[in-house]
């Protein structure tokens, strides 16, 4: 059984249901939780491309990952999440953590119950994935054995400055700071909580995201029992390589 948290609102539809879809079709078990136990809400700029302009294409949801969106909205376990207070490490066998950037991520990056779970998760070697904001949770997570981050001595990328900031000059116009969650990248933020810059991978980057029969667009890094993704643009091979290690592990 894996465990996929969520925000009230502003979760990436591709990065949350490209995960549970590919999981839930090969019969693994998604629990859902959110900060108080009712369902949450993706970005909905990313599933109807309002405000993009002539970037729609690039920056929204493609039509794979929407439907797959729609049907994860749809399933009962999506519909009753459980609150983060009421998780209980004992009973996963993982856990992912998606992105997104709508301020609305807050109540889902910033939250104190949430880290305090993910640092047992941790501790107890449980199968954690993480993609593009989702590291900025990992990351803000403190073992309270050192007082350090729960990444310090991992390998892990992140979504990329470059891809946050190309966002960001691209519709800050008429967009404002949509596509700034933080003042600092995530790709600083990430690094800021690691022993050495030298464990953060990068990745050769692309514009091409990636599919169920396409990997090589993508970029994932697997240290140990973690694995970390970018952005949308590696949900499906991130997907793959989770289910490769839960599969391994068990």
């Amino acid at each position: 059984m894996i465990l996929i948290p969520l925000p009230h609102y502003g979760f990436d539809p591709t990065e949350s249901a490209v995960p549970w879809d590919y999981l839930t079709s090969r019969g693994v078990e998604i629990v859902f939780a959110t900060p108080d136990g009712k369902a949450a809400a993706a970005d909905e700029r990313l599933i109807t491309g309002r405000g993009f302009g002539v970037f729609k294409t690039f920056l929204m949801a493609n039509d794979t990952a929407i439907e797959a969106c729609q049907r994860m909205s749809a399933d009962t376990a999506f519909k009753h999440p459980i609150s983060y207070s009421e998780v209980k490490v004992s009973d996963y066998d993982g856990l992912i953590l998606p992105g997104g950037h709508d301020k609305g991520m807050k109540t889902y990056l910033e939250s104190s119950v949430l880290q305090a779970k993910i640092a047992k998760f941790f501790a107890e070697k449980k199968i954690i994935g993480a993609i593009c904001h989702g590291t900025v949770l990992a990351i803000r997570t403190i073992n309270p054995q050192n007082q350090r981050s729960v990444l310090y001595d991992y390998q892990t990328t992140s979504l990329l400055k470059m891809q946050e900031m190309s966002a960001y000059y691209l519709t800050v116009l008429w967009l404002g700071d949509y596509y700034r969650t933080y003042p600092i990248t995530v790709e600083d933020e990430v690094k800021s909580g690691l022993k050495s810059s030298k464990q953060f991978q990068s990745g050769a980057f692309s514009l091409r995201r990636d599919s169920l029969k396409n990997e090589s667009p993508a970029f994932v890094t697997e240290d140990r029992n973690y694995l970390s993704a970018r952005w949308p643009g590696d949900a499906y091979t991130f997907s793959k390589r989770f289910y490769h290690l839960l599969k391994r592990v068990k």
